[in-house]
């Protein structure tokens, strides 16, 4: 609040509503049921289009929520739900200290309950301590279910027959069963005594408004007992919002959608605005919001005013937009000193800056609420950052990973973002892999995947280049030629044996290598190994059968001391049991003459 402001500049806001949930479970069609259900109760004027929101006026809420809201009982001027629905505006959407939103209504879809999104969504009210009711949608679809148009929940509840409500109650007790599951108490809202505590679930259907009513009174009664002191702000004071889009409009050329919080923004006003690089110092050339009723996401002709207070949605036109970023600050300098309103935005940036390491993966994001969202669950996953910015993956993004010394770290991380062409054609070239998607953990599972890939590649490459353990024995009786080179019948115990490896025979725990394999032949033919329980003919270059080797000694593929510490250390769960049980035994003669050997 401006020092110069006076207490009698206070008013309360509209507190800002959110609107999450997995995809095709009914955000926007909800969305457009209360604005629909607005527009129908109100006059064409009362309801006020603003850009990414509508304002829904207490007066108008009570007329959809009929006896259960008495405007007399509130002092809150009503709703702004935000028109984009989803967490990614969600985590767009920041104010100092987290999330924008002041509640927030996670829609879930009575009969496929939970799903990928729901789980992701949950997490980051969890994180960013957003009070939230849910929205079981879809009750008119419950099999015999009897519409009865825009009616509270309780009323249309008992119009149904027994069968009806108890599928409707299994379904219920599934979506609260399973916010339990996720750390959440919750209740049929009607049941619930303190929402601080408890997660309230209101059974709606955005298709017949039945149970919008609950919604809304639900909605209005969590904001006025919990939010009031919240929602005071000195309706004179310099606005701060946040950036929701950074658009190219017709006519303005660079402009910033923002939803406006605290204060007031006005033509003329210098404004502060979080950029790639710097805070943007700019002048607001205008201010436009869309004519009464419009569809703001398609309407292009708009309306220019001279001042917007909060809360509100606004297009800003402003000279040097185009660095300024999705879910950056933004702040009025007014009366207050230009240095120290950058330095409030300064700090805001900072609060969201992303920790880089010396090496790691690429990360591009959307906006910044969701570059910090994909930070902490990176974090999580062990899986460092070396870069990290909102925007497209353009060709430097692709430059910064080629340099990565680490195959599995040449990789980009790229959340609900475009891959610029000349960026897809650089990774080819310089073997980067570009990963993207709109589900923040799936983007990091096919990372982990892609990962487990390499790793895996690199083991069979090693294992290809490391002497395999084995322990194999002359078969009496089964001399076929006696040196240059000996050929002998074997029985491999354990291990593989490989061409082209050594062979030692232990005197006591003293390892002398005797020759070399030259040859494998099974039944005749050749082969590259033998496994264990093979019997099959080798060709050793070396010995002479009956002086270096005789018939019934136990001989092994010698293995150099460095590969049996990779092959202890690194590969123990990539060979076979038996490999591994060879392994075990040379390590064992060796250790017993030198405890060190190999370690």
């Amino acid at each position: 609040m401006s020092n110069t402001d006076t207490r009698d500049h206070t008013s309360l806001r509209t507190p800002i509503v959110a609107v999450l949930g997995h995809v095709d479970h009914g955000k926007t069609s909800l969305l457009d049921k209360i604005r629909g259900s607005a527009v129908i109760e109100g006059e064409a004027g009362a309801i006020t289009q603003h850009i990414g929101a509508t304002a829904v006026p207490l007066d108008i809420i009570s007329s959809i929520a009929g006896e259960l809201v008495d405007p007399d009982d509130f002092d809150l001027p009503g709703l702004l739900f935000i028109d984009t629905p989803g967490h990614h505006s969600f985590t767009t959407l920041r104010s100092r200290g987290g999330a924008l939103a002041d509640i927030a209504i996670l829609v879930v879809d009575v009969n496929d309950g939970f799903q990928p999104q729901t789980l992701e969504a949950l997490d980051i009210l969890k994180r960013s301590q957003t009070p939230f009711i849910v929205a079981a949608n879809k009750i008119d679809t419950v099999p015999g279910w009897s519409v009865n148009e825009d009616s509270p929940i309780n009323d249309t509840y008992e119009a149904q027959t027994d069968r009806v409500s108890s599928r409707l109650d299994e379904s219920l007790y599934e979506i609260i069963g399973n916010l339990s599951d996720e750390g959440f108490s919750a209740d049929l809202y009607w049941r619930v005594q303190n929402f601080q505590r408890n997660v309230g679930v209101v059974p709606v259907s955005a298709m017949t408004g039945e149970g919008v009513p609950d919604l809304l009174t639900v909605m209005m009664g969590l904001s006025q007992r919990y939010m009031k002191e919240e929602m005071e702000i000195d309706v004179a004071g310099p606005g701060v919002g946040t950036v929701l889009e950074v658009k190219e409009e017709k006519g303005f050329g660079k402009t910033v959608d923002i939803v406006l919080y605290d204060g007031t923004i006005r033509e003329d006003d210098t404004l502060v605005v979080g950029g790639q690089n710097d805070p943007i110092v700019t002048e607001v050339r205008a201010l436009l919001q869309p004519r009464p009723l419009a569809e703001i996401r398609t309407e292009s002709r708009f309306e220019n005013v001279d001042e917007v207070g909060a809360a509100a949605g606004i297009k800003v036109a402003a000279p040097e937009l185009e660095d300024a970023m999705a879910g950056a600050p933004v702040r009025v300098v007014r009366d207050r000193s230009l240095d120290e309103v950058v330095g409030e935005v300064e700090a805001e940036l900072a609060d969201i800056a992303v920790d880089t390491a010396e090496e790691g993966v690429v990360v591009k994001a959307d906006t910044l609420g969701s570059l910090e969202a994909m930070a902490d669950a990176l974090d999580e996953a062990e899986v460092p950052i070396v870069r990290a910015e909102v925007g497209d993956v353009a060709p430097r993004d692709i430059s910064v990973a080629s340099t990565a010394e680490d195959p599995k770290q040449q990789a980009i991380l790229g959340f609900n973002v475009d891959v610029l062409s000349d960026a897809k054609q650089r990774a080819e070239i310089e073997d980067v892999t570009v990963f993207t998607d709109q589900v923040i953990y799936q983007l990091i599972e096919e990372y982990e995947d892609h990962v487990e890939g390499i790793e895996k590649a690199q083991q069979d490459t090693i294992l290809e280049n490391i002497s395999r353990p084995a322990r194999f024995r002359i078969l009496p009786d089964h001399t076929f030629r006696q040196n240059d080179p000996a050929v002998v019948g074997v029985e491999v115990n354990a291990g593989t044996i490989q061409n082209n490896a050594n062979v030692v025979k232990f005197d006591g725990n003293e390892p002398n290598r005797v020759g070399q394999v030259k040859g494998i032949q099974e039944q005749g033919e050749d082969v590259d190994e033998a496994r264990a329980g093979n019997r099959v003919s080798v060709a050793i270059d070396g010995p002479t059968v009956g002086r270096q080797i005789e018939e019934d000694d136990e001989l092994w593929i010698e293995i150099p001391e460095k590969h049996a510490k990779i092959l202890e250390q690194e590969l123990a769960d990539e060979i076979p049991g038996d490999e591994l049980e060879a392994l075990n035994m040379y390590l064992d003669n060796q250790r017993s003459r030198d405890p060190f050997w190999g370690k």
